[in-house]
């Protein structure tokens, strides 16, 4: 696990070789709490576009400001677990902050991904992505699919 979780310093000195060598670095984040169908698929669909897919995770603390007193459900070193068991993840980040924007400018991703639930002036880091010669990418979210729902319905 130690090869796919990285600190911040470490994601920037890996970027850094990483665009010397040409890699295209693929760049999503997102809480992970609850991990669904449409988490895999936005996943592999991210890595499909780029030789490196680095996840940026919200830590704890951040998914109890974004989500609510009682996120996560899983805690961040599970939700690191889980993610770094999935194929298509090359690298995690874990950010404090309630957005991933000095994880973004710290990686300078060729790709932004999201989910198409998000319009692409309510992206994070978009307008970066672009001004670097980058490309934001927004993923169709299978319908049906969300932690949030899932965690209302099992409670």
């Amino acid at each position: 696990m130690d090869r796919i979780l990285l600190s911040r310093k470490a994601l920037t000195e890996a970027s850094v070789r990483w665009h010397k060598r040409g890699k295209r670095i693929v760049f999503t984040n997102g809480v992970f709490d609850v991990i669904h169908r449409a988490h895999i698929d936005l996943l592999e669909k991210a890595k499909s576009y780029g030789d490196i897919l680095v996840v940026g995770l919200n830590s704890d603390a951040s998914t109890r400001r974004l989500k609510g007193p009682t996120r996560p459900v899983n805690r961040q070193a599970d939700r690191i677990r889980v993610l770094s068991a999935l194929r298509a993840v090359d690298h995690i980040v874990v950010f404090g902050e309630d957005t991933p924007l000095k994880l973004i400018m710290a990686l300078h991703p060729d790709i932004l991904v999201k989910g198409s639930e998000y319009p692409i002036s309510g992206i994070v880091g978009a307008p970066e992505v672009r001004s670097w010669g980058g490309t934001v990418k927004r993923f169709k979210m299978r319908p049906g699919y969300s932690s949030t729902e899932t965690i209302r319905k099992l409670r």
